[in-house]
C-alpha cells in the first residue's frame, strides 16, 4: 500500500476523532508553491474571491474546528507545506494534520512515521503457498497478475517465483504493479530472472531507503526497455501533462516528429496496457494521467532527448487554443460544459502559464491566455486572486504596449474591484485607460468603457456607471461577449437608478442575443437584474418570478455569487412583503455563501445598501432574537436547500434539511455504491464502468472514507437506507 492510499485508510480509520471532519487535499497537479494556501481554502468550499490572503481566511474557518487535514504528496513543496502546517497547528488548537511524502516537512512536533515496504515471506521458513495471500506484497502481485491474465493463480509451482519477485522489488507496490503487468508476455520465473541480473548489485544493501528509490528506478527502467520505441517515445512527451489528458490532447502535443497522428491510439493502448498510463473515466470521455513517478522519469527521458522546450510550446499552444474555443463557444448552450471541461484542465493551463512566465520571450502567450477566457475561467468558480497573480506576473513581463496589454490591465481592475480592493482597481485602471486611448481601438476602449463603468457601479456612482457603460456600447467592438457583459451591466445600473423603461429595454436586448443561442449565464443575471427593477417598482410578484428563473438558470453553471445575490433580492422582496422571518433565514443563507467564497456583498455598494435596508427592517418586525434565529436556520442549510427554500418549491417551504435527500458521494462514487451493494469485486466494478482496477479500489477507498466505514458490508447497509438518492438505471 502505498502513501496516499494509507493515509486515505488512516484518516477514515479516525474520522469518528473528528467531529468537523476529515478533508483531504490532493497536491500531486499542484507546482506553484503561491498557490498551496488557496488549494487547501478550496478544499473546504472557501472561494477564492476575497482579497484578503487565503491563509487568513483558511485559519479563520479553521480556528475552532476540531477537524484532521490530510495534505497528500508533499514532497515537491516541502518547504511550501511545512510552512503551512506550522502556521495553522500555531493558530488552530484543534487542528491535526496528517501529512504524505517522500521526505519528512521539518517543522517542530511533526512525528514521523516511515511506510515500510509491504510484507514479504521469508523463503529459508517452513511455509507454502497456502500462506502466501498472508503477505501484502504477494497479494499484490496475485490481485494485479490476475487483472492483467484473468487465467493466472498462486500455485505451489510459481509460489517461489513470485515470492522472488517481490523480495527482489522490495515489497514496494509500484514496482511490484508494473513487474505484474509482464505476466502478458513472460513467466513469473522469467520475470525474476531479469530482475535478478538488474538488481545484483543492490542486492547487498537492500533495506536502506536510498536503495528502495534505485529498485524502483530500475523497475521503472525495466519498464520503459520493453516499451517499443514508439510507446517509449510517448511516455517521455506525455510527461510534459500535468493532471490528466484526453486523447485529443495527446494527438495535438505528442504526434509527430517520428510519431504518426494516426498511430496515437495504439500506442496510448499499449501504455494503458503496460500500467504506464491510468486511465479515469468523466462522464463519456475517457481521460489518461502519469503517476507522479513515472511522469517525472518521463520528463528526464525527454530532457535528455532535448525535446522539453518544443513540447511545452505545443502544450501551451494546444491549451490557449482550448481557451479561445471556449470563448467563441461561451454565448451557446454549451456553456455548462465548458465550464466542466475547462475545471478538468485546470492544471494543464497552470502548467501552460507558468511555461510562459518562465521561459524567456513568451510573456505575452501568457498575457493572451490569461485573458481570453475571463468571464468564465476566473469569474464564474470565483478563482478572484489566482486570476490577479497570473496577471501580475504577466504584466511585469511582457511590457510592450498592445492590445493584449490594455485588456489584461482592465481585467485586473475589475478582479481587484470585486475583490473590494478599489486602490489597486483604480491604479490598474489608469493604465489601462491610458494604453486604451493611445491604441484607440473600438474593442480596447470598449473594454475601458466596461472597466469604468463596473468600478463605478460597484463604488456606489450609479450616474458615472451608467455613462461609462453607455461609451462602452458607442464604441463598437466586434466581440458579442463584451457587448452582453456590458448590456447587463448597464442593466443593473439602470435598474439600481429607478429607470424602469431602460431596465426594461436592456432586459430585452440581452434576451434578443442570448435566447436564440441557448445560452443560461447572461440569462440568468440579467433576470436577476430586471428583478431589481420589478422589486423598486413594487411589482413583487414579477420580482419574485425573475429571481426564480436566474435561480433555475443557474443549474449546472457553478454560479455561487450569483446565487447569493437572488438570495439577496428575495430577502428584499420577503420584506416588502411582510414575511420578515423568510428574509432573515434568506440572509442567513446569502452570508454562508459570501463566507464560504471569503468575501461579502459590501463591495457591491448599491446592492449592499438594500441588503442593509432589508436587515433593519426584518431585524424590527422580528425582534433580535427572532431575527437570529431565523438567520441562523439560512446558515444551517446546505447550497441545494438554500435554492429549495428561495424557489419555494413546495407549498409553505422551510428551511428544515431533507432527511435523506442528499448525499456527499460524487456521481461515480454513487454508480460504485450501487455496483458494490449488489455484490460486485473490484475487478467487476472496474468492467462495469469501463475503468482500471486501481482506480476502482480508489472509489471504494474514497466512499469508506468519506462515509467513515471500515468495510463494504458497511456501504451496503448505507445504500439500502439512501436508495432514494440515487437514480434508476
Amino acid at each position: 500500500m502505498g502513501k496516499s492510499r494509507l493515509a486515505v485508510q488512516a484518516a477514515a480509520g479516525m474520522r469518528r476523532a473528528f467531529p468537523d471532519g476529515v478533508w483531504l487535499v490532493d497536491l500531486a497537479e499542484l507546482r506553484d508553491a503561491a498557490l498551496l494556501a488557496q488549494t487547501a481554502a478550496s478544499a473546504f468550499g472557501l472561494g477564492d474571491r476575497s482579497f484578503r490572503p487565503p491563509l487568513v481566511t483558511l485559519t479563520e474557518h479553521l480556528a475552532d474546528r476540531r477537524l484532521l487535514l490530510v495534505l497528500d504528496n508533499c514532497e515537491h513543496l516541502l518547504a511550501a507545506c511545512g510552512q503551512l502546517a506550522y502556521a495553522l497547528l500555531g493558530d488552530c488548537p484543534k487542528l491535526r494534520v496528517l501529512a504524505t511524502s517522500r521526505e519528512p516537512l521539518g517543522i517542530s512536533g511533526e512525528a514521523i512515521r516511515p511506510v515500510p515496504p509491504l510484507s514479504v515471506p521469508d523463503l529459508s521458513q517452513p511455509s507454502g503457498k497456502r500462506e502466501g495471500h498472508r503477505y501484502e506484497a504477494v497479494a499484490l502481485f496475485t490481485d494485479r497478475a490476475a487483472a492483467t491474465v484473468p487465467e493466472f493463480r498462486l500455485t505451489e509451482d510459481n509460489y517461489v517465483s513470485v515470492v522472488g519477485i517481490c523480495r527482489q522489488l522490495d515489497g514496494i507496490p509500484l514496482a511490484i504493479e508494473l513487474a505484474a503487468v509482464r505476466l502478458r508476455v513472460l513467466s513469473p520465473q522469467q520475470i525474476l530472472d531479469r530482475l535478478a541480473d538488474r538488481y545484483t548489485l543492490l542486492a547487498q544493501d537492500s533495506g536502506s531507503e536510498q536503495t528502495r528509490h534505485q529498485t524502483l528506478r530500475g523497475c521503472i527502467e525495466w519498464s520503459f526497455e520493453l516499451c517499443s520505441p514508439d510507446e517509449q517515445l510517448l511516455w517521455a512527451r506525455s510527461s510534459v501533462f500535468a493532471g490528466s489528458f484526453n486523447l485529443e490532447a495527446v494527438e495535438a502535443v505528442c504526434a509527430g516528429e517520428g510519431l504518426p497522428e494516426d498511430d496515437m491510439l495504439e500506442l496510448v493502448t499499449g501504455l494503458v496496457d503496460k500500467s504506464v498510463l491510468v486511465t479515469d473515466k468523466h462522464g463519456s470521455e475517457l481521460r489518461y494521467r502519469l503517476l507522479d513517478t513515472l511522469r517525472e522519469f518521463g520528463l528526464t527521458k525527454l530532457r535528455d532527448r532535448g525535446e522539453e522546450t518544443r513540447l511545452r510550446r505545443r502544450h501551451r499552444d494546444f491549451y490557449e487554443q482550448l481557451l479561445l474555443r471556449a470563448e467563441r463557444e461561451w454565448i451557446s448552450p454549451l456553456q455548462e460544459y465548458w465550464l466542466a471541461r475547462l475545471d478538468l484542465v485546470h492544471a494543464n493551463i497552470r502548467a501552460a502559464l507558468r511555461f510562459c512566465l518562465t521561459e524567456p520571450g513568451e510573456a505575452e502567450s501568457a498575457l493572451r491566455m490569461a485573458v481570453s477566457p475571463w468571464h468564465f475561467y476566473w469569474w464564474s468558480p470565483g478563482r478572484f486572486s489566482e486570476g490577479r497573480r497570473w496577471l501580475d506576473r504577466a504584466l511585469s513581463q511582457a511590457r510592450q504596449p498592445c492590445v493584449c496589454r490594455a485588456r489584461a490591465l482592465l481585467l485586473g481592475s475589475q478582479l481587484a474591484v470585486v475583490q473590494g480592493d478599489f486602490d489597486s482597481g483604480r491604479s490598474l485602471l489608469a493604465e489601462g485607460r491610458a494604453l486604451a486611448q493611445r491604441l484607440g481601438d473600438a474593442d480596447s476602449l470598449g473594454r475601458l468603457g466596461y472597466a469604468t463603468g463596473h468600478l463605478a457601479l460597484w463604488a456606489g456612482d450609479v450616474p458615472a456607471a451608467i455613462v461609462a457603460y453607455e461609451e462602452a456600447l458607442a464604441a463598437g467592438s466586434p466581440d458579442l461577449n463584451l457587448r452582453v457583459d456590458t448590456l447587463h451591466a448597464l442593466l443593473v445600473a439602470v435598474a439600481v437608478a429607478g429607470d424602469a423603461r431602460r431596465a426594461r429595454t436592456c432586459h430585452q436586448e440581452v434576451m434578443a442575443i442570448t435566447q436564440p443561442n441557448g445560452e443560461r449565464r447572461h440569462q440568468s443575471h440579467a433576470r436577476w437584474a430586471f428583478g431589481l427593477s420589478a422589486w423598486q417598482q413594487g411589482d413583487l410578484r414579477r420580482a419574485t418570478d425573475l429571481q426564480h428563473q436566474s435561480l433555475r438558470l443557474k443549474r449546472g453553471l457553478n454560479d455561487v455569487q450569483g446565487t447569493a445575490f437572488c438570495l439577496e433580492a428575495l430577502a428584499c422582496v420577503a420584506t416588502s412583503d411582510h414575511r420578515e422571518s423568510r428574509a432573515a433565514t434568506l440572509l442567513g443563507a446569502a452570508e454562508a455563501l459570501w463566507q464560504s467564497m471569503g468575501t461579502s456583498v459590501a463591495p457591491l455598494k448599491p446592492v449592499f445598501d438594500y441588503h442593509r435596508d432589508c436587515e433593519r427592517q426584518a431585524r424590527s418586525a422580528l425582534g433580535g432574537k427572532k431575527y437570529e434565529a431565523a438567520f441562523r436556520e439560512g446558515g444551517r442549510l446546505t447550497f441545494d436547500e438554500m435554492v429549495a427554500y428561495a424557489l419555494e418549491t413546495e407549498p409553505g417551504a422551510t428551511a428544515t434539511p431533507s432527511a435523506a435527500g442528499s448525499t456527499p458521494l460524487t456521481l461515480r462514487e454513487r454508480q460504485v455504491a450501487r455496483l458494490v451493494a449488489r455484490g460486485a469485486s473490484n475487478e467487476d466494478i472496474a468492467g462495469a464502468l469501463i475503468i482500471s482496477q486501481r482506480t476502482a479500489e480508489d472509489h471504494v477507498e474514497h466512499i469508506l472514507a468519506k462515509l467513515g466505514f471500515a468495510s463494504r458490508i458497511q456501504i451496503i447497509s448505507w445504500y439500502l437506507e439512501h436508495q432514494a438518492c440515487f437514480l434508476p438505471d
